[in-house]
């Protein structure tokens, strides 16, 4: 059973308020605000020297592997999610969330939450493809979540399509499957921690 100790007691409080926020602003506006992401990741960093060191240890509790691990962490964490995001595959806001995160989940745990986010995605995804094509129809759902459309032969080429028009036709904001993700992994690694 979880040891309630100041590091695990800070430990949840933190990620807890954190997915919480990253997850009500992405779905409020779809964005995640830099201050809070990059004020996350810093008092993550600040976490893992004051309670694991640079190099952590086996008993050190929620957040093993110290400043080493967490940046071992970050690099996979924000890494991966930056790669997607250079192809077009996300949001900044989205790389910069995971990448704060991983800083206070560790290298284990973040591999945990992304798996398990990616499979929130793709249920949550499903669920409202599905939903509108049963409530607008094929080809209207097919409108609203498609990018703009190519020109056709002897018509003016399609405007480039904006940022916000991008964020407006998302499924669902990233930081929620995040947030569902990573509660689901602490929880199951409950006893471990």
């Amino acid at each position: 059973m979880l040891e309630m100790t100041l590091q695990n007691i800070l430990f949840l409080i933190c990620v807890g308020v954190f997915t919480i926020a990253a997850a009500v602003c992405d779905h409020r506006s779809r964005r995640i605000p830099n201050q809070l992401t990059v004020s996350f990741f810093a008092l993550g960093l600040v976490f893992q020297l004051c309670f694991n060191g640079w190099s952590g240890a086996e008993e050190a509790g929620i957040a093993e592997g110290g400043l080493r691990g967490s940046l071992l962490a970050f690099s996979v964490g924000f890494g991966t999610l930056f790669v997607l995001w250079m192809i077009g595959g996300g949001g900044g806001g989205d790389v910069k969330l995971m990448g704060a995160l991983s800083v206070w989940l560790g290298f284990q745990l973040t591999l945990y939450v992304m798996v398990a986010s990616t499979l929130f995605v793709l249920a949550g995804t499903l669920a409202v493809l599905t939903w509108n094509m049963i409530t607008r129809g094929p080809m209207r759902a097919k409108r609203k979540f498609s990018a703009a459309e190519k020109p056709k032969k002897d018509k003016k080429p399609a405007k480039k399509e904006t940022v916000a028009e991008r964020q407006k036709r998302r499924v669902m904001a990233y930081a929620i499957p995040v947030a569902l993700a990573t509660w689901v992994v602490l929880i199951w690694n409950l006893p471990q921690l």
